[in-house]
């Protein structure tokens, strides 16, 4: 099998313009990722992944605002890529998505247009 990937997207405005902390930053990396292993744990991919905790390797990309997370999370969906869009509550702000993991071919030319997430 091929190597798996698990991609995580999320908002640079939060911190940029909004202010959020660093720590809130990866608090909603970890919730989407986390609510994505979930949905989708019965998967093949998820249990292969699962099976190499110390050699798990994930991608963390970054979008600018909202309507490019929302946009991307719109173009996953139609091409039934699984993923999570998270959404903090109660303020119900969009903030990351998080793909299940995935061979890179497979889902790598939704998101090359992305930078990483500095």
């Amino acid at each position: 099998m091929a190597a798996l990937v698990q991609y995580v997207v999320l908002r640079r405005d939060l911190q940029s313009t909004l202010g959020w902390p660093l720590g809130a930053l990866v608090a909603q990396a970890c919730h989407a990722a986390t609510a994505v292993i979930h949905l989708h744990y019965q998967h093949p991919h998820t249990q292969a992944y699962l099976q190499e905790l110390d050699t798990m390797h994930k991608v963390v990309l970054e979008v600018p605002d909202e309507v490019t997370l929302s946009r991307l999370a719109e173009t996953l969906k139609e091409a039934n890529i699984d993923h999570k869009l998270w959404t903090e509550q109660p303020e119900n702000i969009p903030t990351c998505v998080a793909l299940r993991p995935y061979p890179k071919e497979e889902v790598h030319r939704y998101l090359k247009k992305f930078k990483l997430l500095k």
